[in-house]
């Protein structure tokens, strides 16, 4: 249950919808409430098209080590999302120094990997949907990337261990396992969706060139998110 003390207000723009949702708040929520909350909070995060939905949807669509990607993907949030409900949140955004490394060595990353889709694009390398066509990823490479997308982005940080954490640690400690528990299935059950999902539109990149539009759009989508990383 949500505490009585002061909630800061980014963590009580997020708690306000949880309980406009479920229709509880404060002592009325019980385990279940507490779950669906946690459940509610990471999929309203995790959801928003990022670099790491990006590339999940994008293998996906190739239909290429998609069970390794959705795990990996799953995994590292869960592992990210646990230990900011277990105190790092706040230990992580109290420290600026552990944000730059973070920022720099992600915006590094996604530039570089928006250079790989952009000349994809350009050079009509994209994948197509039936895997057996084109050079897609090694086994070795797509473990890789799925990690690097989650480890590598800042912003995952911000949405797991920062957001996720500080709400996750307003909890009382008797039902905080629950929330963490609903969080991470609510990312389970995402990057699920997203993978295995994205075939329903394997019609629509049975042509080369919606693969290089999405290339396209990747990779501008990639440089912004770097930029933005170095600005901030």
């Amino acid at each position: 249950m949500l505490r009585g003390h002061y909630i800061p207000p980014i963590e009580q723009s997020i708690a306000l919808p949880v309980q406009a949702i479920t229709g509880l708040k404060g002592d009325e929520m019980g385990v279940s409430g507490v779950f669906l909350s946690g459940f509610i909070v990471s999929v309203g995060l995790i959801m928003a098209i990022g670099a790491q939905n990006a590339h999940v949807l994008r293998q996906g669509l190739k239909r290429e080590h998609v069970g390794l990607t959705v795990t990996v993907s799953a995994l590292c949030d869960g592992m990210l999302i646990l230990i900011g409900v277990a105190g790092a949140g706040a230990l992580f955004a109290a420290n600026p120094d552990w944000m730059s490394v973070a920022r720099y060595g992600g915006a590094a990353f996604l530039g570089w990997y928006g250079l790989r889709a952009m000349l994809s694009a350009l050079r009509g390398t994209g994948m197509r949907v039936d895997a057996g066509h084109g050079k897609g990823l090694s086994h070795g490479q797509a473990l890789f990337a799925a990690a690097a997308f989650s480890l590598l982005n800042p912003h995952a940080y911000l949405d797991t261990v920062v957001l996720i954490g500080s709400v996750g640690s307003q909890q009382a400690e008797t039902v905080r396992p629950y929330f963490a528990a609903g969080a991470v299935t609510g990312s389970i059950v995402w990057f699920i969706t997203l993978g295995y999902g994205a075939r329903v539109l394997a019609p629509l990149f049975a042509r080369p060139g919606a693969w290089r539009v999405l290339d396209g759009l990747v990779a501008l989508m990639l440089w912004a998110i770097a930029a933005s990383l170095l600005l901030r």
